[in-house]
């Protein structure tokens, strides 16, 4: 029970680093905690009637669907006047919670579940929130965590016009 314990508080500390990371705006440190060959996927989904026995996810459909360099093209991307969206850079405050371990695979493989709620705020007059959950593939590496995939949900239908944010 204990291992159970320890190894769920360094999930939670570094979920909570990870969310540190974006606040601040280090998004070199926020792609480091990615392995290279990581998949980063934000489906559509659609609201159904309760007889309707087909998944809300629609998998051929999806908002965000990015590996590591895509990622780090945004990133760049970013840093530059090009990224009109953030001009001037938004201010995020993310709150992640209800942290789960799914499965576990003799400690070196975890499939972890989340929720967050993200604040956004542009300039003076423009506020967005995002509330969802996320699915996230943790492999170790050596005495390190990294997000190998993660699967991003969003709970609500109407969105801001740019989703400039990562998640």
């Amino acid at each position: 029970m204990n291992n159970h314990l320890e190894l769920h508080k360094e999930i939670e500390l570094f979920l909570y680093h990870e969310a540190h990371l974006l606040d601040q705006s280090d998004f070199e440190g926020w792609l480091d905690l990615f392995t290279d060959d990581a998949r980063y996927w934000m489906p559509t989904t659609e609201t159904r009637d309760v007889d309707q026995k087909q998944s809300p996810l629609k998998q051929e459909w999806h908002l965000i669907e990015d590996d590591k360099p895509f990622l780090h093209k945004r990133y760049e991307r970013l840093q530059t006047r090009l990224a009109h969206a953030e001009q001037p850079r938004s201010r995020t405050r993310r709150l992640v919670t209800n942290i789960l371990i799914k499965e576990n695979h003799n400690n070196q493989k975890l499939l972890v579940l989340s929720n967050f709620i993200i604040f956004q705020s542009r300039r003076d007059n423009e506020e967005s929130f995002f509330v969802g959950r996320r699915e996230d593939t943790l492999d170790r590496y050596g005495d390190k965590w990294k997000i190998s995939n993660r699967s991003i949900f969003l709970d609500q239908r109407i969105l801001p016009r740019a989703i400039s944010i990562f998640f």
